[in-house]
């Protein structure tokens, strides 16, 4: 899979999020207010605090995605919407 333009190994059968903590990546997005690092926090889907976007569509949980080797994932994005 990709992540942010870069190759990211993982092993058949994690997710998106289990990938990137394995990678050492435990923060990928900041909240609205504060710029808090956010990753994951429940793990079972519940909170949003591992949202990525994934080929394209936001707001998805990198908890309950699994990883597959054509995917391509952006993090480090503005939660309100706002890049720029």
């Amino acid at each position: 899979m990709t992540v942010d333009g870069e190759p990211l190994d993982f092993t058949e059968g994690q997710t998106v999020a289990a990938a990137l903590v394995a990678a050492g990546r435990v923060a990928w997005r900041t909240t609205r207010v504060g710029r808090r690092p956010r990753g994951v926090f429940c793990g079972i889907g519940v909170c949003f605090d591992c949202l990525v976007t994934v080929d394209g569509v936001r707001g998805q949980r990198a908890c309950l995605l699994p990883a597959r080797a054509d995917m391509t994932v952006t993090t480090r994005e503005d939660d309100d919407g706002d890049d720029g």
